[in-house]
């Protein structure tokens, strides 16, 4: 028999679960977004009559605007509240995908692909708040592999429904629908966290670094502008002198840190960070593992549905071999990695690097009559060393970093993360379309020889992390400095990197 006591414990624990549920259907949806798009590019590219750099953008435009506002996204839940900046980023969220839905011109999706990033970094940042304030520690367990379920699961939609909603072209809508499907469930998200989410707040004064935030933006856009823009306006002298500025601008954002730091310990990235040599190569070697990751999907996308013509779903078919390659391997470094991580990372990006060998030899050597057993044979072979190595990445990276800095470190891993992935889309974009805009022969022909080309970019990048991987931490972190991050991870400074 169910008591009146029994029913008001019950009633709290319920509610907390379908809290849980709402910020992992945000997280959800953030997940998607950042690979529902990939093989969609061509679709839209043809639909809005829109230049490669275009396509460049409305990838690396998100992971870039994500970077730079990911960590002043959890500084400000702690200071005004979780629940509302949850709510707000949703909301945003939601309004940025209809901008990119009904977008008639290049620009506007462009300009709504930004707002989502910015959106996603107020929103994404409260999902680990929530679940670190709502749940009681022993349940955190629960909660975070549940976390992990759903990214995953949205590691593998992604692709699917991307390919699927663009060939089923519901309401003549094509493409559109990729970005108009987030509309209810946004919806849903807003109206069930304004009932059962509880507001919370830092019990320090955190404070926002916005000349940090202003400087870092400035030089990333400055670097980001000419790498994107620079081939379809013929690389005008001034581009170049903008990258310079960009470059030297770190240096005024490094001795504003080193001040602020000093002052008040509200700097957005402290430099106490790179004292610890393992992080400063740590951090390097994120950003270059990332860069290599949702590049080579970019390269792969114009290759099947530009060069071999194939459709957008047999492209998502093909794609989604990947996240069923890092399923099959990621419980293995999980629960093994995490003492042998400079290890696991070697060997990961090892198999990364052989898989995209292998991609860059039947694209060479079977051109046209490639199948898809070829490609998809390839991307798992790489998903299975990316589930080897992207589960104890960031705690690896962060092995050496004193328990007082983990929250702020881990933070700064996952911005870099991001900004790894917008500049390797970048870098990876230069070449590959400069090389199928000025290559003989078929279209098919030329989008072979340059993917097989480009993707060299890609197999470097893999071994040269699993050659630094050694300048990594080789101990276990200490349990106190994994409380710490989790304590971080609470106020909203960490984001467990995306598998996909």
């Amino acid at each position: 028999m169910t008591t009146p006591e029994t029913a008001q414990t019950q009633a709290p624990s319920r509610r907390k679960w379908v809290a849980l549920a709402v910020v992992l259907l945000a997280a959800f949806l953030d997940n998607v977004d950042s690979t529902i798009v990939t093989v969609a590019l061509p679709s839209i590219q043809n639909d809005l009559g829109a230049d490669f750099a275009t396509a460049q953008w409305t990838l690396a435009g998100y992971a870039l605007a994500f970077a730079v506002f990911l960590i002043t996204g959890g500084r400000l839940g702690d200071i005004f509240g979780r629940k509302r900046l949850f709510i707000g980023g949703v909301v945003g969220f939601t309004l940025a995908s209809v901008v990119c839905g009904v977008a008639a011109t290049p620009g506007v999706l462009v300009g709504g692909r930004l707002a989502q990033g910015l959106m996603a970094a107020l929103m994404v940042p409260q999902v680990m708040s929530v679940i670190m304030t709502t749940f009681e520690q022993k349940e955190w367990v629960v909660a975070f592999s549940m976390m992990g379920a759903v990214l995953g699961l949205g590691g593998v939609s992604g692709p699917l429904l991307g390919g699927l909603l663009t060939d089923l072209d519901l309401f003549g809508l094509g493409w559109r629908t990729i970005f108009l499907i987030n509309v209810p469930f946004g919806i849903l998200a807003v109206v069930l966290a304004s009932l059962v989410l509880t507001e919370s707040k830092s019990e320090a004064s955190p404070r926002v670094d916005v000349p940090g935030v202003a400087l870092i933006t400035i030089a990333a856009i400055g670097l980001m502008f000419p790498l994107v823009q620079g081939r379809e306006q013929g690389w005008p002298a001034w581009m170049f002198v903008m990258m310079a500025v960009a470059l030297v601008l770190l240096v005024p954002f490094a001795l504003y840190q080193r001040k602020r730091h000093a002052k008040d310990g509200s700097a957005l990235v402290p430099p106490t960070l790179f004292k610890q040599r393992s992080f400063t190569a740590g951090v390097f070697v994120v950003m270059l593992a990332f860069s290599g990751i949702t590049s080579f999907f970019l390269v792969l996308t114009y290759q099947m549905q530009l060069g071999l013509e194939w459709s957008a779903l047999r492209t998502a078919l093909v794609t989604v071999a990947f996240p069923i390659g890092i399923m099959a391997t990621f419980q293995i470094a999980w629960r093994k990695g995490t003492a042998n991580g400079r290890a696991f990372v070697a060997l990961g990006t090892g198999i990364m690097a052989l898989g995209t060998a292998l991609m860059i030899v039947f694209t060479r050597t079977e051109g046209a009559d490639v199948t898809w057993l070829h490609l998809a044979g390839a991307e798992l072979v790489v998903g299975l060393g990316m589930g080897l190595c992207s589960p104890i990445l960031t705690n690896v990276v962060l092995g050496d970093v004193p328990p007082q800095d983990a929250g702020a470190g881990s933070g700064v891993v996952n911005a870099l993360i991001q900004f790894g992935t917008a500049a390797g889309i970048a870098v990876v974009g230069v070449i590959f379309f400069s090389l199928a805009d000025s290559g003989t022969g078929s279209r098919a022909e030329r989008f072979s020889d340059a993917t097989a080309a480009t993707l060299w970019y890609n197999v470097g990048v893999f071994l040269l992390v699993a050659a630094l991987s050694p300048l990594l931490p080789g101990k276990k972190p200490a349990p106190e400095a994994t409380a710490s991050s989790s304590g971080a991870e609470a106020r909203g400074e960490s984001l467990v990197p995306d598998p996909a």
